[in-house]
């Protein structure tokens, strides 16, 4: 059983992320005699498989219906394997784009350089470097 400041230390999120979300009804603590919330081992895997669904850009509303419809913990794994499995075929797909588009921004001049520079948001530029780091 794990206190409040326990379970958002050991699922690396703020004690605020545990009150909200169960506030909202993702999390549901067990009650001391004293009134402190409890949260049990298996409240830390469900704020680690919230944490893992937002990073998939779901909203809390779409977590909360994903959670609430039955699914067991591994069938939710499974879906986040089959998840991951996808992200890594696009990662693939665009490594192959990359090898292609790599030489030619090679051969830019260093205006053209700049302005296919300044057309790309810093999330893109964030998002190639992440792949070119994977890739080498």
């Amino acid at each position: 059983m794990y206190r409040i400041g326990e379970l958002a230390n050991l699922a690396n999120v703020t004690k605020r992320t545990i009150d909200h979300y169960t506030n909202i009804g993702l999390l549901k603590p067990e009650r001391s005699a004293s009134n402190y919330r409890y949260y049990t081992e298996e409240a830390l895997k469900q704020v680690r498989l919230i944490e893992e669904y937002k990073k998939q850009d779901l909203s809390l509303k779409d977590i909360k219906l994903l959670l609430q419809d039955g699914t067991s913990s591994s069938s939710q794994e499974d879906h986040l394997l089959s998840e991951t499995d996808e992200v890594l075929k696009q990662i693939k797909e665009l490594n192959m784009n990359l090898e292609h588009v790599l030489p030619l921004i090679e051969k830019l001049n260093d205006q053209d350089k700049k302005l296919l520079r300044s057309r790309l948001s810093s999330k893109s530029v964030s998002l190639m470097h992440s792949l070119l780091m994977l890739l080498s």
